[in-house]
């Protein structure tokens, strides 16, 4: 099993125990599976994981998710897994721990890993407004505006046409559509090629 760099540091960040206590990588651990198999949200919202600095958080939770997923699409084994995270330069214990995690959900994540099927989704339309929330249930309060967007896809698989509905802030849709501009870019300069 192979990591790309950028997951190879973040892992290498949650191996350190200084920045990575016992407790919230625990705590990391669950939120990668809980947010992969669950509901994409939920997570990092652990009281465990308050005093990380939240760059390094969200570094670590996209190295943990990049694991795990890339451990259920080649079905890895556990000694594969374990090899992958010593190069990474974890602990016995934390590589155990990640292990029993995965063992714990590897059902989940396969039928998960299953669902999305060979081919990947083709976007035919995208449809997007702007929504701005004045009251939430939650204790912090955010002014800010987000934006609700829809994409219509259709999959080759099964031909069938299901709506990706997601919600994102103005950084996240800036990052969304650079993607979109450079795969566009990319795609016309293999067509000229051809």
């Amino acid at each position: 099993m192979e990591l790309s760099a950028y997951a190879q540091g973040g892992w290498r960040l949650l191996g350190d125990p200084r920045r990575f206590p016992r407790r919230p990588y625990a705590a990391l651990l669950r939120a990668a599976f809980r947010s992969l198999l669950h509901h994409p949200q939920s997570g990092l919202d652990d009281p465990d994981l308050k005093d990380i600095d939240p760059t390094v958080l969200k570094h670590c939770h996209a190295a943990a998710a990049t694991c795990i997923l890339e451990a259920g699409k080649q079905k890895a084994d556990i000694s594969a897994i374990s090899t992958c995270l010593e190069d990474c330069k974890l602990d016995k214990e934390r590589i155990e721990q990640f292990c029993t995690e995965y063992q714990k959900n590897k059902d989940a994540l396969e039928i998960l890993l299953g669902s999305i099927g060979r081919s990947p989704l083709h976007i035919t339309d995208v449809s997007w407004r702007l929504e701005y929330q004045i009251k939430s249930n939650q204790l912090h309060k955010t002014y800010q505006p987000s934006y609700l967007v829809t994409l219509n896809v259709e999959n080759s698989d099964s031909g069938s046409h299901p709506d990706v509905s997601f919600s994102c802030t103005m950084e996240q849709l800036q990052v969304l559509l650079s993607f979109i501009i450079v795969s566009m870019l990319g795609s016309s300069c293999v067509c000229k090629r051809f």
